[in-house]
Formats: C-alpha cells, structure tokens, sequence
C-alpha cells in the first residue's frame, strides 16, 4: 500500500517563534506533493525537507491573512530563478487571486504559467488516487479547511480468476480494472468477474483545519479520519480571546477528534505565548488521548 506522507514545515501560528515556523503542511501521495498554506519561510523549511520546492504543483491557501501565504512571492522568485516551466495551481478564497496577482506582477516575472482556482465547498480536486475537498470555516475573514481523501478501494483484481477466464494476460487486465469492458471470442468480460470484492478497503484520509472557531461541519467531515491535524492557537483557559480573535483552543481540537472518532489528533498553529508544550498536550489529551504535537520538519506517515 502506497504510504501518504503529510510533513509539518511549522507549527506556529500568526508570528514565528525561534524554535517553530510559521504553520504549513505538506501532503505527498503517488508523486503528487502538495503545499497546504504558504506563509513566510516556507521555501527555506522546503530545503530542509525530503521535499524539492520545484516539484509542487498545487497550492491551497486556506485564507488571505499574511501568516499563510506571504511566502508564495519568495518561493515563486526563487523558481523562476531555478528556470522552472511547469504549471502551479494556486487556489484561494474569493479575492485571493486578485491580491497575490497584484504583488507577483509588480515585483516578480514568472518563468512558469500560474493557474488561479477560487475556493468553493465540496471537492476541489480529484484524479485516479485522492480527492481534496475545501470546508468552509468560521474566522474572520472567509478561511476553508481540507480534506485529503484516497479513493476506496472496491476491491482487488483477482489475477488467477481472469486467467482462468482465458483474459490473455496484458492490456485487457489494465482495461477491466479501469472498469472498461472487452470482448474476447465474442464473450464480454467486466470489472465485476475479475474483482475480489472482499478486499475492499475505505480510503484513508487526513483533515487540515486551519483558523476557526470550533465547528460541526468539521467533525462531519474529518470522520474516522487517519489524521486530524487542527490549530489549538490558544488554551482554554483563554477561551475568551479565543472567542474574540475567531480561533480554537487545544480542548476544543481534542473535543472535535473525540467526535469524530479520529485515529491521531495532531496540533498546530500555537500562539507565541503558549510554549509549554506539555500543558497543550495535557489539555488536549484530558479528551482525547491519541494528541501529539509534530517537531518541525516531522513527517506522519499513513
């Protein structure tokens, strides 16, 4: 099984601190990486990494506060000067693509083409494996999470069945497992007579919950996941300014993961007064025991 790598390139939210960046999230499956916020510093924890900052081609910028994407005129400069020609797709909320268009254009000439999708509920990108879906949140200005889902597996392709079948072995194997029919010595064969359907699996999947006050919609969505990794900028012990600035505490996170029914709950985006980490990880896991808070650069694989 392909493993899903989700790397933390900070844990650090609104200001950087000297032992945490700014929050970023990588995300790679079947060579496809792909970068969840961009704030400042992002390239340079990117040259920390496993992970070449040439080899993103997708961006999902959950909101339009500087803290998450300031980074993208550095990292899109230093392409350019690496001669990159392939596309990047940003998306962004509505009016994203105005504010970082107008900034590239007035102090960078891209060597590559840049596609610009707004945000918008439901799935905004999907291919053979995965699927990401944008989740409305609850902040001050319009903010989406993300759902990273692989699709299910509806089973696995019985080898030994098909060639007792007389299917020639090659092509046509490829064929029924993309769900195409063929026809051998006039007899159709499909999908369904070359499936073992026991060996379905449901796909994993990893919810990103950026800025926001806790809601419902996330638990709804980030359901059984693999891999909840959700901001606990403040304590609940300052439940009141988390009120007030639109963000959640570490108990709020853990109660989530708890409803949810998660596997692994992982913080970030902390404020710069909250250092102990002790005590977030004591707060969140009076609820919901599977916490841990990522190091930099760490890497969850799934």
């Amino acid at each position: 099984m392909e493993p899903i790598k989700a790397t933390f390139l900070g844990t650090s939210g609104s200001v950087p601190q000297k032992d945490k960046n700014f929050s970023s999230i990588i995300i790679s499956f079947r060579g496809e990486t792909m970068l969840f916020d961009c704030p400042e510093g992002t390239q340079r924890q990117l040259m920390q990494s496993e992970h070449s900052l040439m080899n993103i081609n997708k961006v999902f910028i959950s909101h339009m506060h500087a803290d998450h994407f300031l980074g993208l005129f550095g990292w899109i400069s230093t392409m350019t000067l690496n001669q990159r020609r392939e596309k990047l797709t940003i998306f962004s909320p509505k009016g994203g693509k105005e504010k970082i268009q107008k900034i590239i254009k007035e102090v960078i000439y891209p060597s590559f083409p840049i596609e610009f999708i707004e945000l918008k509920k439901g799935v905004i990108e999907k291919n053979d494996f995965f699927e990401v879906k944008a989740l409305p949140l609850k902040h001050e200005i319009p903010c989406y999470g993300f759902v990273f889902k692989e699709n299910d597996k509806i089973g696995e392709f019985d080898r030994e069945k098909a060639i007792k079948l007389g299917i020639p072995i090659g092509p046509f194997f490829a064929k029924l497992v993309r769900g195409e029919k063929i026809k051998i010595n006039g007899k159709t064969f499909t999908q369904k007579d070359v499936m073992n359907y026991k060996k379905k699996r449901e796909g994993r999947k990893i919810a990103i919950i950026a800025d926001t006050l806790p809601l419902k919609q996330v638990i709804e969505e980030s359901k059984k996941a693999d891999l909840l990794i959700h901001e606990a900028t403040f304590l609940d012990k300052q439940k009141e300014k988390a009120n007030e600035a639109m963000h959640s505490t570490a108990l709020d996170a853990a109660i989530i993961a708890k409803k949810a029914k998660v596997k692994k709950l992982a913080l970030f985006h902390f404020s710069a007064r909250n250092t102990n980490t002790e005590e977030i990880l004591e707060e969140a896991k009076k609820q919901f025991s599977n916490t841990i808070i990522p190091n930099e650069l760490e890497t969850i694989t799934i």
